[in-house]
């Protein structure tokens, strides 16, 4: 994991057909990824997209879309 990673702990991931994911964008708070996670919802209603707290061992905490 590195640096700016880790100051940036939440991250949305768009789901993608073969259960694979997608980083889209990292944010350093849960209130701001919640507001663009929002607005990416209404460009791409039929988009499945996941916000999730990255822990920088690999594994992340998922809060739920």
């Amino acid at each position: 994991m590195t640096y700016q990673q880790k100051l940036s702990p939440w991250v949305i991931h768009k789901m993608l057909p073969n259960l694979k994911q997608l980083d889209v964008i990292r944010f350093r708070r849960r209130n701001e990824a919640e507001a663009y996670l929002k607005a990416l919802k209404q460009m791409q209603p039929h988009a499945n997209f996941a916000l999730a707290f990255d822990m920088g061992n690999g594994e992340y905490a998922s809060i739920g879309s």
